[in-house]
């Protein structure tokens, strides 16, 4: 997993979505970060320390390729409105969901 920074993120997810548009998806999660690299130490181990801030971490997977990138907390909004700003612009090729009438609501009418 190649881990970038967070305006190299955002440039790297819009060319994974370019690549995924016609025939394929992709998967971005976020998950709370603590900063530690390491597995949680058994139970008579002495235990890792608290943060004092927690990170987010992101990460987008396409087919086998995978990036990620730690947002800290000072840089939420900025990371938050590039990723807004990618969504809005490569979100466009979704299709309508048709609501479909309840066979209760179908035999009233």
């Amino acid at each position: 997993m190649v881990l970038l920074d967070n305006s190299n993120f955002i440039l790297r997810l819009e060319k994974i979505a370019n690549e995924a548009k016609d025939n394929s998806s992709f998967t971005i999660t976020f998950k709370r970060y603590d900063g530690h690299d390491r597995p949680v130490p058994r139970p008579e181990k002495k235990p890792l320390p608290k943060p004092e801030t927690y990170m987010c971490l992101m990460r987008a997977q396409f087919k086998s390729k995978k990036i990620s990138t730690v947002v800290r907390q000072g840089d939420v909004p900025t990371m938050m409105a590039m990723y807004s700003q990618f969504m809005k612009s490569k979100m466009d090729g979704l299709k309508r969901v048709k609501k479909v009438k309840s066979k209760a609501k179908a035999a009233k009418a």
